[in-house]
């Protein structure tokens, strides 16, 4: 199994369950097939399935962000661990899957596409350094948790192995639940340098579980040019409300990326190598509402196109803080409802019957940013289962109201994070 380090943890788990009798007369098969280290994937594909899982992160965080709370979650990583369990759809919840998850491409592309992703995700931070003296770190590791006794098609079997990398454990669900969610929060927590915690809560895990397909990420990386700690001082950041609260803000002036259009600012902070950065969004002060209704995968592209060196004087405060998220009911509304409805998903691509539906797709993740860097962590669980010519003038920009940011890859332009600050204190 492979895998993939930066200084953020994510992790993603998806719960199956089964809705009829298991099947009976078969041992569980797990796969010999090796990781395909060389997928054949062209760039259009490539691109398409980028396109596909950023229009899927902005889709989610309008459905995410009702709340008036922050906010941080790697659409990445629910994009890998659902990818894993369409790979077993048919039918309508096939199609479903394909609609939200803006999966264009056919079954026999997209794994593959994903697998290239991954592998190019890994080639990255060579050399790079991470926070508090560490190496650069990404870290995006799969696995699967199968019933014991239960028998998947090894076919399915075959597919995740070689394009995710994942291999299967055999738990014992139907005598043992809590022991088996033990193992797998520890294996979350293992991949994510024990960021996050308890992934899957109690209860959660039933004895009519028969796969869980998670996906973990950890993100360690040091800024390209990183905040003096002696310039780090408190400052005020404006809530939602018009109250004010005190926090640490950080300050430096750099030539960053920036760009400014009707009621925002943008600014881009590269992360040591040069292979990723932060893109801090920042709404006008009290436009944050209108800014994010107008927020999708076409806005975004037409911001980040629009950014060129610029001198900034820049002040954003440090930021430490976790989001949980249960999506059963946003992805039900989204509008893949049939995977969740026993009786009514095809999950016959992973068993050969209908008996299979997604019990809870769960998601935790984390984030830490300081004068040296930042730290990020998520997990999913399926529960089954430029060049621009610079201005001459000095831009400021000043962090100190609610604001949007993403970590990204520069290279393909994956979103691997995405995340909403209202409040830095909370």
């Amino acid at each position: 199994m492979r895998s993939l380090l930066v200084g953020l943890p994510c992790c993603l788990v998806l719960l199956l369950s089964g809705c009829g009798a298991p099947a009976s007369g078969g041992e569980l098969a797990t796969s010999s097939q090796a990781r395909d280290a060389s997928p054949s994937v062209g760039s259009a594909d490539s691109g398409a399935l980028t396109t596909g899982n950023t229009a899927f992160a902005l889709d989610l965080y309008q459905q995410l962000r009702g709340a008036d709370t922050n906010l941080f979650f790697s659409p990445h990583s629910i994009s890998v661990a659902l990818a894993m369990a369409y790979a077993g759809a048919g039918g309508q919840t096939e199609q479903q899957m394909a609609d939200v998850l803006h999966y264009t491409l056919s079954q026999g592309t997209l794994h593959p596409a994903f697998n290239a992703l991954d592998l190019e995700l890994a080639s990255r931070g060579e050399g790079a350094r991470g926070r508090h003296g560490q190496p650069f770190r990404l870290h995006i590791t799969n696995a699967l948790w199968g019933q014991t006794g239960y028998s998947f098609l090894p076919d399915f079997l075959d597919l995740l192995a070689r394009n995710y990398g994942a291999g299967m454990r055999l738990l014992d669900f139907g005598t043992a639940p809590e022991p088996s969610r033990a193992a797998i929060n520890d294996w979350v927590a293992d991949q994510t340098e024990q960021r996050i915690q308890d992934l899957i809560p109690g209860g959660v895990i039933t004895t009519a579980t028969r796969l869980v397909l998670t996906n973990a990420i950890y993100f360690d990386a040091a800024w390209e040019s990183t905040f003096k700690k002696d310039a780090t001082h408190p400052g005020e950041f404006t809530l939602l409300n018009g109250d004010e609260v005190s926090v640490d803000m950080m300050h430096q002036s750099h030539r960053f990326p920036y760009a400014a259009g009707d009621g925002y600012q943008a600014v881009e902070l590269r992360y040591d190598g040069g292979e990723l950065s932060m893109v801090v969004l920042l709404p006008g002060e009290g436009r944050l509402a209108e800014f994010e209704e107008s927020l999708d995968a076409e806005g975004l592209t037409a911001i980040l196109g629009d950014l060129a060196p610029t001198e900034v004087r820049l002040t954003m405060p440090r930021l430490t803080y976790e989001s949980s998220f249960q999506l059963r009911d946003v992805l039900s509304a989204m509008g893949m409802a049939d995977a969740f409805v026993p009786g009514v998903a095809d999950f016959s691509g992973m068993d050969g019957t209908r008996n299979l539906f997604i019990q809870e797709v769960l998601h935790k993740a984390l984030v830490r940013v300081d004068e040296e860097g930042t730290e990020a962590a998520a997990a999913t669980a399926v529960v089954v289962g430029i060049t621009a010519a610079p201005p001459q003038e000095v831009v400021e920009v000043v962090i100190d109201h609610p604001f949007i940011f993403l970590i990204r890859d520069l290279k393909t332009g994956t979103v691997l994070f995405l995340g909403r600050v209202l409040n830095p204190t909370a």
